[in-house]
């Protein structure tokens, strides 16, 4: 488990933090995007980057860890009631499969300027829905067609085991000329 960030919390304790981090990943999946301060979007990008790739398994564990963050849980128009509305069933059947392809980096943090009431930094964090381009796709195709030929390639430089023959054969010569040596005097 990962050591908690050290420093000031968001909220004060770590429970208030875990909730309001709660509520902006509810609001984030809900909206797309949203508009807070830079130091809770950057909080919360590591956070829900999570939990999408927990979406993306899809295995009821997953979904149930979720569930558990997720606070917003009810149908999000009332003129449409059941569970196919709810912010979780957002996330499972809708981003995470526009996000398949992608292998991280679900949100973007962009900064907007200050606050006009108390100059905070500002920022705008959203999910990134665009599919991958293709000459990603080619480039991370590419790095596996590397990273499979590459073993291939060690194993056979692992084979020279007969130069630490020849280093053992040169010892004991030097070691049997020693005794010559000193036998001669």
């Amino acid at each position: 488990m990962p050591t908690p960030p050290k420093g000031a919390r968001l909220g004060g304790s770590p429970a208030h933090e875990r909730l309001i981090l709660g509520n902006l990943a509810t609001s984030l999946f809900e909206h797309g995007r949203i508009t807070t301060t830079v130091t809770k979007a950057k909080r919360l990008q590591p956070f829900a980057e999570r939990l999408v790739s927990k979406a993306k398994r899809g295995d009821l564990h997953s979904v149930r860890q979720i569930a558990k963050v997720v606070h917003n849980k009810t149908p999000r128009r009332p003129d449409e009631p059941g569970d196919a509305n709810t912010i979780l069933h957002r996330l499972v059947t809708e981003i995470a499969p526009a996000m398949a392809d992608r292998q991280g980096g679900y949100t973007r943090i962009t900064k907007v300027g200050n606050r006009k009431g108390d100059n905070a930094p500002m920022a705008v964090i959203e999910l990134i829905l665009e599919p991958v381009s293709p000459k990603q796709a080619v480039v991370r195709e590419a790095e596996k067609a590397a990273k499979k030929s590459a073993p291939k390639v060690e194993k056979a430089e692992a084979k020279p085991a007969d130069e630490t023959a020849a280093d053992e054969t040169s010892v004991d010569e030097t070691s049997s000329d020693e005794k010559s040596s000193s036998s001669e005097d």
